[in-house]
């Protein structure tokens, strides 16, 4: 085939057939369009498949292989180099003849290279670093497609100067690369050189040898299986077609289609899911003709294409043309570049960040000749061209640089594009290749074909567009290998079709053919720098008029392009430059306008407009004509209005009425929510947050330096009451005291708050709360406030505040930061953990309302929904007369900055308005119909109204200078026009405070009922009805709250800058609303009347209305078409501005007409909407007004909050025709627009404007631009504002980023910025952590987020409330407070204690007390009386009632603040116990042992095991046999041992069910000494207590004991004891130590005792032993006070004689312990729950292991029955808490045989043996006490409130109930017992009576005729024996039907009861 090429067609073929097949399929209603190619390069197809199945033609070509080619079959054959000649240099990097090659020495040496010849860099394998330097003959290399290169080789040495080498074999031995392979130009020649800009040789882009960075063979699929422009997203459902063409919809046609035919051939078709890369446009037709568009942008295909130039011979076999590999030289591969252009942004072109005229010296490596940048380009062009540096060199600028902008966003966006994302390498794409640079600009290019005229490019709808490409393409590349059978060797990815440099001019400039010039192509042969000169002749000689964007693109660079995109369009240049002002230099600009006068040319051009000559003239003229009759008229009347309203009391209005302050369902739950999130931070292991040790809350809220903010914040806390609930301030809170907690962070704030942390830090047990409110302000870097100069404080000062080291470390500043937009701080560097975020929720799920409330939030969505879902009344609108006119003058005025513009325009607009209402009708025609209609509801509405309510309008100009001169501008007018006191103007500018008229603040104090004298209002809240035109400034708002009037929103002045997402619902936010629930919401706007009154209309299609407004009569108006194209642009009637018209003159030939002319005259142009087809006739209008408009609760809406705000069902986006009554408004009424006089005003039903202020949320009225920003969808079903940059302080970590998601949470799409988003070096977390690290998340760090105006100030306020309760509350405890019971039974003994001052009890003195019986404790208000011989007589008349169970829930308590030596539970954490509590670095969880403990007991029958788990630090509390070896004893120390440092008794505390809530945590209880404290635990409930308490000993009681009482943990503890005091006798003997030496005692202490105090007795100074003296005369005075358990225990331990005592306990604390109970500083008597047992003295006395109740009752009765002592300190009190869980109320009792766990009565607790009765699941020692509790009258029925006859109760006490009196009495020899004889007992009880009870001991006792008798046995064989072994039957009679059992089944051995009757 010699050179031909295959598939080469002749080149008007070639055109034809790319240019039919591209046209069809820009028009094709498929998603799949026609390929283009296959049927281009059919023939060489097959050619190509014939080759690829035949022979291989060619053995050389097998052989070679390119670096990330396929490797060979077999190894490679290994080569031998000729050896050099002898005496040469072999030096690596050196020829031959001795001269250095690498590129780093000759870069900068004068290389002499022949012509035709290039430099390139040889690779060599012995040195990988560098490159050799040869000079080549340009024919043997390849073009820039990779083809063409000449076999074979010719170069020279550029060291020594040898020339003429022609093998590369010969030339590669020359220079010494020493080759192990067979050399190979293609393997070794890898890079081009090149010259930089300071002429050094530098390394250039790789030379293209066949693809050599990804080769591989293509895909031998057939000609017609995939087309190489598929669309980027053809996934996903398609929504509904329109059945007919929708009206009004033109101007989202691309200019180019226009001459494809008629709008309505195209059929309206949307897909739900379709690629949103068009801005701002919601026309159905605009996404159908994006979608068949989209399909043209050339992808990677799986189709191998051979280029027109086609190869040489030998490239056919298994050839396909290849990209430039993305590591060109033209760019770096990593994000270099973003770091060097990180401060321009990379978000979209809008972009603030950027400098305008200075933008040109960006640092991008520049070449060639400079371009000359012409003078007057912007008085020539009318704007400012702004230039995108695209791909590779961009040449240097010089001359006119002013006029012009050059940004380098674009560069950096296709550098993020060609770097795939870590998120797509898990799915292989390391592997695939990025997008080529061709593509990229092909893509571009279609971009740009496809936009409107009236839209601008946005940078994320390019990167979405890369996005889909790549993923289509690697999509396909990754599925061929799958579906291909398999191969040894499959082709590696990527290695398919790419549009190459010489197709890419073709390509291009074919898309741009069919736009009508919108899109010019401009293809250099050598360099950008011809094209930008091409381009600046063109424009300079008007040949761009209707161009928008030129591209210019030079592919002569092989492989690399150069290219840039200019953007001239005077639209899109001019918002594109202003938007690459920072906001200083836009103040500047338009400072310097207002200050050099620029804007009278404005001025003058706006007289020209007026039919009579200047405004002001005609204002003056006006002025002199009416002052008189309009100043009498006025002043009458209203002093007529105020006259009635005062003195008469005539009608007043009930709308009006400030909202009392309350907390909403809401908020209370953000609040629990906040305080939900502080308590998980407290409660974590990492102990960041030690919430038990504050003990109050304090707070500071930071603020914007907004001056209403401040005054509004200081309203909240003041009207709040939060300072009064949190003890800051006492009952007068005055402002100057809140003004303490609210700081304005303006220049004076760091005095401010460096006094709050002086605070901090000197009360740390206060927690202060650091508020953060409007977070999103101000996040620039304190570092660049250190840079910067220090003039500027307020640069960086949150950073600097809030972010400082003090606030970091301070371990008591919480840090709250509460913002509605709170993407900048959701970013991958961001100090806030996902974990701490909270936002606000939705209000419905599910369908179900779940906070109720009366008023429901109207926010951002909602207001997007009323554009979509038919509403009768959209309320987001824009204004497109308004639009046309600023657009006209923009090219009028192409130096003036358009905010300027924006805003004389919109003035002249008000002060027409205002001059058409108040009369001179003529001036109706120069201003627009929102104006008008905004104008005359603001003056005629305080006429509906008897009290003269009006509405608000918000004027918002965000710059100051221009809102001055508004403000100047309308007040004049309005003063000129005598409308003074009609309405106020006030100039909101956040340094300042509000200013109001004397008269209107005179009405505003009646209205609100205000007295006070010097009242001025200091918030927009306060202007409530006030009628006002209030003009807002400043660049952003900053959480001003607007009143309930605000009735318009004018947004239309707002600049571009908003185009990121914060911005633009910053700015949306101010319409934020409640409505409320009483008015039809779901309806929309009722259909009352409505300012616009687009609802009287009548239903007829007669064109002359009756128009009415409000306030006016209805009158008959000039015919007027009523046609609305849109809902959305009020503005297409008749009544489009003269303005507008004559502005227009210069761009067309439309002259002002009548409305049908003037209609027509605007519909050329393409600055407005005018190519909107007319709406059909009025009846469609009236039918899509008359449906129900209805609001959605979950719409597409653009929302902080996508819970409730973006979700919506898939949709078309088709525009609905309803009515919008704006241009309905009465400015075509000449006789309306005049001032009625006082006797003609009709009162209209007297409506107040308030009243329907409540029920319907503002119209907001928006620029165009930004309104099809909000409006539009994109792909996911999202606002297309979700997708934009979400602040100007971040930026995109990569272009590969998904979609937002409509069906994303809040949480979700909080996690979708911090994984996509980087703050950018001047954002204050800049540098703050490495990514991916979550260590450096700050613990003690929330934010707040929610919707605008929602109540975030009122949740956060009473979040502080809730917080400082739950504080308190966590410092108090309840703890029981009763009295002592018994106290009047209790007899005065013969012997007191009379020594009231003795800190310890006399030995003798106190053996000589009787022991009183009767139980005090509270707890035991339901047991039974224990009677002795001193108060038998006394129970005659005793009857008490007693209630019924369930103590817990009628026992009283008190609220006590928790003392510094509490004990507490696993909630405390302070650093003082960190080590007590085992969180520890040197003591880990796990280090702790199990060690088993063994003895013997007789009474159980067998051997006792038991185990400790004892942690590392507390093993020398233990005897070891060897280190870590058998446990043998615990140590106990000498009674002799006088140390303070220790508490010499081991403390026991028995628990079950409490391993959170029991208090075990004795380190401030015991101050800190060191002290042995050991869990009694079951053994199923270790491991759980374990884990709470890993630093705690254990002692696990074994298995058998797990449903027992805790009797047995007594029994057991005490046994043990008893071995361990042996042991230690037995160990310590042996070192020298008396047994009677070593400490007996031990505690046992419940697991609820909380607190310990002391009562100190003051005696008068006696201490006289005289008893004779009467006790009751001596002085006697005495305090209480908390002190450690520390104290009380070395008190107690230091006692004399204490080993003779054993049992030693104190009083239960009482507030009502009176000087009786504490003026015996002892007793003999009872002790309870928590005492100190002598274990040597109670040797013999055991605990009854089976009791679960009263079983210290019995242990105290047995130990003082065996003659021991015991001692109760009734100065030292415990305290013990109410605890719901735990305790013996985890004892359930429940049927056994039932599946659902049922309650039993305690009557069924026994049962007749061998009955059918349903046994329980309860132990039965259990079921008998609770049995005997309950129902023992019904065995001792005799002893039923028979107190002087009690029951004889032997060797046990058991509780028969509060009526039933008993007698204890021991079996035991000489053991202690009272007298007897004097009791005639009314019943007996036997209860497992051993051998110690006989006959003989029972006839001691008599009993009444018919006493009762109860034996309790363990079986009934058992019962048997002991009736007949003591002889029962001799006294009592016993029957069969008198035995029971307790009702458990046989296995869980019963207990058997035996009753009888005594004879």
């Amino acid at each position: 085939m010699g050179n031909s090429y295959a598939g080469q067609r002749r080149t008007r073929r070639f055109e034809e057939v790319l240019h039919n097949s591209i046209e069809a399929s820009l028009r094709s209603n498929s998603l799949a369009p026609r390929p283009i190619f296959s049927q281009l390069y059919l023939e060489a197809e097959q050619q190509l498949s014939a080759l690829e199945g035949g022979s291989r033609v060619d053995n050389e070509e097998e052989e070679e292989e390119g670096e990330g080619g396929l490797e060979p079959s077999c190894p490679p054959n290994p080569y031998q180099m000729h050896p050099p000649p002898e005496g040469c240099c072999t030096t690596d990097g050196f020829c031959q003849a001795g001269k250095d090659l690498r590129l780093v020495s000759v870069s900068s040496e004068p290389i002499d290279v022949p012509t035709g010849f290039l430099l390139v860099g040889a690779k060599s394998p012995s040195l990988p670093d560098h490159l050799l330097v040869c000079a080549v003959d340009k024919r043997f290399l390849p073009d820039d497609n990779g083809h063409n290169a000449l076999l074979g080789f010719s170069g020279n040495c550029v060291g020594c100067g040898k020339k003429g080498f022609c093998y590369f074999t010969e030339f590669s031995s020359h220079i010494n690369l020493k080759l192990t392979t067979q050399p190979k130009k293609q393997k070794h020649l890898k890079y081009y050189l090149v010259r930089n800009a300071q002429g050094a040789l530098t390394k250039g882009p790789l030379i293209c040898w066949r693809g050599s960075e990804s080769r591989g063979r293509p895909s031998t699929t057939g000609t017609g299986s995939g087309s190489l422009f598929p669309p980027l997203d053809s996934s996903g459902p398609q929504a509904a077609s329109s059945s007919e063409p929708t009206p009004g919809t033109s101007p989202g046609v691309p200019m180019g289609a226009q001459h494809a035919g008629p709008v309505s051939d195209h059929p309206s078709q949307t897909a739900a899911t379709g690629p949103a890369v068009f801005n701002g446009k919601d026309s159905p037709k605009t996404q159908q003709l994006v979608k068949n568009k989209l399909p043209a942008m050339p992808r990677p295909s799986a189709l191998g294409v051979m280029s027109n130039s086609g190869p040489p011979k030998k490239r056919h076999k298994g050839w396909s043309p290849e990209s430039p590999s993305a590591t060109d030289g033209g760019y770096s591969q990593g994000g270099g570049n973003r770091a060097k252009y990180e401060s321009t942004g990379t978000s979209c072109m809008p972009q603030v960040g950027l400098a305008g005229p200075a933008s040109v010296t960006f640092p991008v490596v520049a070449s060639g000749e400079p371009v000359s940048v012409p003078d007057n380009l912007m008085k020539i062009c009318k704007a400012k061209p702004v230039i995108f540096k695209g791909h590779g060199n961009f040449p240097y600028l010089c001359g006119n640089l002013n006029d012009v902008v050059v940004s380098p966003l674009l560069y950096t966006c296709y550098q993020n594009s060609q770097s795939v994302s870590r998120a797509y390498e898990q799915h292989g794409a390391c592997a695939a290749q990025p997008i080529s640079q061709e593509m990229q600009l092909l893509l571009t290019v279609y971009y740009l074909v496809q936009l409107a005229a009236d839209q601008v490019p946005l940078m994320e709808d390019l990167e979405q567009i890369f996005l889909r490409s790549w993923r289509e393409s690697h999509l396909t590349e990754t599925r061929q290998p799958q579906q291909a059978p398999p191969q040894p060797f499959p082709p590696a990815p990527g290695a398919v079709a790419q549009v190459t440099s010489a197709q890419l001019p073709w390509l291009a400039g074919l898309a741009a053919s069919s736009c009508n010039d919108s899109v010019h192509i401009i293809e250099c042969t050598h360099s950008l720098a011809e094209g930008l000169s091409e381009m600046f002749r063109l424009l300079v000689e008007g040949k761009l008029a209707k161009t928008n964007y030129v591209v210019i693109i030079c592919a002569c660079r092989s492989p690399a392009i150069d290219s840039c995109i200019a953007v001239t369009g005077k639209y899109q240049a001019r918002i594109l430059s202003e938007s690459l002002l920072t906001p200083a230099e836009y103040q500047k600009e338009v400072n310097y306008a207002l200050l050099t006068g620029k804007v009278d040319s404005l001025g003058a051009f706006f007289s020209s407009l007026c039919p009579e000559g200047d405004i002001d003239v005609l204002l003056d003229k006006f002025h002199q004509e009416n002052q008189g009759h309009i100043s009498s008229s006025l002043t009458a009347s209203s002093v007529t209005k105020s006259a009635s309203l005062d003195v008469g009391g005539a009608p007043t209005c009930t709308s009006y009425g400030l909202e009392p302050h309350h907390v909403r369902p809401f908020q209370l739950a953000v609040a629990q929510k906040l305080l939900s999130h502080v308590c998980s931070i407290a409660d974590s292991s990492t102990q960041n947050l030690d919430l038990g040790s504050f003990e109050k809350v304090d707070f500071l809220i930071c603020i914007p330096p907004s001056e209403v903010t401040y005054q509004q914040t200081l309203f909240h806390v003041w009207h709040s009451g939060v300072l009064l609930e949190l003890g800051l301030e006492k009952e007068h809170v005055t402002k100057q005291r809140v003004e303490q907690y609210v700081l304005k962070l303006d220049a004076e704030a760091q005095t401010k708050f460096k006094s709050f942390l002086q605070n901090s830090f000197q009360n740390p047990h206060t927690l202060f709360v650091l508020i953060h409110d409007h977070a999103h302000w101000d996040l620039v870097s304190g570092a660049v406030h250190n840079l910067c100069s220090q003039s500027d404080l307020s640069v960086g000062l949150v950073d600097r505040l809030l972010n400082c080291r003090e606030v970091k470390e301070a371990p008591n500043i919480v840090t709250l930061h509460v913002t509605s937009f709170p993407y900048a701080l959701q970013t991958q560097h961001t100090l806030i953990s996902p974990y701490n975020e909270i936002h606000w929720p939705a209000s419905y799920s599910s369908g179900v309302d779940l906070y109720p409330e009366n008023k429901k939030y109207f926010g951002l969505s909602e207001f997007i929904e009323s554009t979509l879902s038919g509403h009768s009344l959209p309320l987001l609108r824009y204004d497109s007369s308004f639009e046309a006119m600023v657009t006209a003058l923009g090219k009028r005025f192409p130096r003036l900055h358009s905010a300027v513009i924006r805003t004389f325009v919109l003035v002249q607009h008000y002060a027409a308005a205002m001059m058409a209402v108040s009369g001179l009708s003529q001036m109706k025609s120069y201003t627009s119909v929102e104006t008008l209609e905004i104008t005359q509801n603001l003056i005629n509405s305080p006429k509906q109204c008897p009290c003269g309510h009006g509405l608000m309008v918000l004027l918002r100009v965000p710059c100051s200078p221009l809102a001055a001169v508004a403000y100047e501008r309308l007040a004049h007018v309005r003063a000129r026009l005598a409308l003074d006191r009609h309405f106020e103007i006030i100039l909101g500018d956040p340094s300042s405070s509000i200013t109001v008229g004397k008269h209107f603040v005179k009405q505003l104090k009646m209205w609100q009922k205000i007295e006070e004298a010097e009242w001025r209002p200091q918030t927009y809240l306060e202007l409530e009805g006030l009628p006002c035109i209030l003009i807002f400034s400043g660049m952003d708002p900053h959480g001003e709250s607007l009143p309930r009037s605000l009735r318009y929103c004018d947004l239309r002045l707002i600049n571009s800058s908003c185009l990121v997402r914060t911005a633009l619902e910053q700015e949306l936010g101010l319409a934020a609303y409640f409505v409320s629930t009483e008015a039809p919401l779901e309806k929309g706007v009722p259909n009352e009347a409505l300012e616009s009154d687009a609802e009287k209309l009548s239903s007829t299609d007669n064109e002359d209305e009756e128009l009415a407004t409000e306030g006016s009569t209805s009158e008959k108006r000039s015919p007027v078409r009523r046609d609305r194209p849109r809902s959305h642009d009020s503005t297409c009637s008749p009544l489009s501005s003269k303005a507008s018209s004559s502005a227009l003159c210069g761009e067309s030939s439309a002259q002002p007409g009548g409305p049908s002319q003037r209609e027509q005259a605007r519909s050329p142009q393409p600055c407005s909407p005018s190519d909107e087809s007319r709406v059909p006739g009025d009846k469609q209008r009236l039918r899509a007004s008359q449906r129900p408009p209805v609001i959605s609760r979950h719409s597409p809406g653009l929302a902080p909050q996508p819970d409730y705000g973006l979700k919506t069902s898939q949709r078309s986006v088709q525009v609905p025709v309803t009515s919008s009554s704006s241009q309905l408004s009465s400015s075509g009424s000449s006789s309306s627009s005049t001032v009625p006089s006082a006797g003609t005003v009709i009162l209209q039903a007297s409506h107040c404007s308030m009243t329907r202020a409540c029920q319907q949320p503002p119209i907001v009225f928006l620029p165009k631009l930004v309104y099809d920003m909000v409006t539009s969808t994109d792909s996911s079903g999202l606002p297309k504002a979700a997708s934009l940059l979400p602040s100007h302080s971040v930026m995109w970590a990569s272009s590969f980023r998904p979609l937002l998601s409509k069906t994303m949470t809040s949480t979700e799409q909080s996690l979708y910025y911090r994984q996509w988003t980087v703050p950018r070096p001047s954002h204050m977390d800049y540098g703050d952590r490495a990514e991916g690290r979550g260590d450096s998340f700050h613990p003690r760090r929330l934010l707040l987020s929610g919707p605008p105006q929602i109540g975030k100030t009122g949740a956060y306020l009473q979040f502080l409330s809730i917080l400082s309760r739950m504080l308190i509350r966590l410092t108090e405890v309840d703890v029981y407070d009763e009295e002592e019971i018994n106290i009047d039974l209790e007899e005065e003994p013969d012997w007191q204690y009379l020594h009231h001052g003795d800190p310890w009890p006399d030995l003798e003195l106190f053996r000589k007390l009787p022991f009183d019986y009767l139980i005090h404790d509270p707890k035991y208000e339901d047991a039974s009386l224990i009677c002795s011989h001193h108060q038998g007589v006394k129970r005659q008349d005793r009857a008490t009632p007693r209630k019924p169970e369930e103590l817990y829930v009628r026992r009283q308590t008190s609220r006590m603040r928790l003392s510094k030596y509490a004990a507490y539970n696993t909630y405390h954490h302070c650093e003082q116990c960190h080590q007590y509590m085992g969180f520890h670095p040197r003591y880990q969880l796990y280090e702790s042992t199990l060690h088993a403990f063994a003895f013997s007991y007789s009474m159980l029958g067998e051997e006792i095991q038991l185990h400790f788990i004892i942690p590392k630090s507390k093993e020398h509390h233990f005897v070891f046999s060897q280190p870590g070896g058998q446990l043998e004893s615990m140590r106990l120390p000498l009674v002799t041992d006088k140390s303070h440092e220790y508490i010499k008794s081991p403390t026991f505390t028995p628990t079950t069910g409490r391993h959170e809530h029991g208090l075990f945590n004795l380190y401030h209880a015991m101050d800190g000494a060191s002290h042995l404290h050991v869990l009694v635990v079951k053994e199923y409930e270790m491991a759980i207590y374990k884990k709470y308490w890993p630093n705690h000993i254990m002692l696990v009681l074994p298995s058998i004991f797990n449903s027992a009482g805790v009797g047995a943990a007594h029994f057991l503890i005490k046994e043990l004891s008893s071995h361990n005091l042996e042991l230690e006798r037995s160990r310590q003997e042996e070192l020298g130590i008396k047994p009677q030496d070593i400490w007996p005692f031990i505690v046992i202490s419940d697991d609820s005792c909380v607190m310990w105090n002391v009562v100190d007795v003051d005696c008068g100074g006696d201490r006289s032993r005289d008893v004779t003296l009467p006790t009751l005369s001596r002085e006697f005075s005495w305090s209480e006070r908390n002190v450690s358990l520390k104290y009380i225990m070395q008190h107690i331990e230091a006692s004399p004689n204490i080993t003779h005592y054993a049992l030693i306990g104190m009083r239960k604390w009482s507030s009502r312990t009176g000087s009786r109970e504490v003026r015996k500083p002892f007793s003999r008597c009872h002790v309870h729950d928590f005492i100190i047992l002598n274990v040597d003295l109670t040797q013999n006395v055991q605990y009854n292991q089976n009791r679960f109740l009263c079983d210290d009752v019995d242990f105290n009765l047995r130990v003082h029955s065996a003659g021991l002592l015991l001692c109760r300190f009734n100065r030292f009190s415990v305290m013990k808490k109410q605890m719901a869980v735990g305790g013996h109320r985890s004892l359930h009792i429940t049927s056994k045989v039932s599946d659902h766990p049922v309650a039993v009565v305690p009557a069924q607790y026994i049962c007749a043996p061998d009955s059918k009765h349903p046994f329980l699941a309860a132990p039965a020692q259990l079921l008998l006490e609770k049995f005997l509790q309950q129902h023992s009258h019904r065995f001792f029925p005799l002893s039923l409130r028979n107190h002087g006859h009690p029951v004889l109760l032997v060797d046990c006490y058991l509780n028969l109930g509060s009526q039933i009196s008993v007698c204890y009495v021991s079996s035991r020899p000489h053991s202690l017992n009272i007298s007897c004889s004097d009791f005639m007992f009314s019943g007996l009880l036997l209860y497992l009576c051993d051998s110690f009870v006989g006959a003989s001991f029972l006839k001691k006792f008599h009993f009444l005729k018919g006493a009762t008798l109860c034996v309790i046995c363990q079986d009934r064989n058992s019962l048997r024996q002991t009736v007949v072994r003591l002889e029962l039957e001799d006294e009592w009679q016993f029957r069969l039907r008198d035995e029971f059992q307790t009702a458990n089944a046989k296995e869980d051995r019963p207990l058997f009861f035996l009753t009888g009757r005594h004879i």
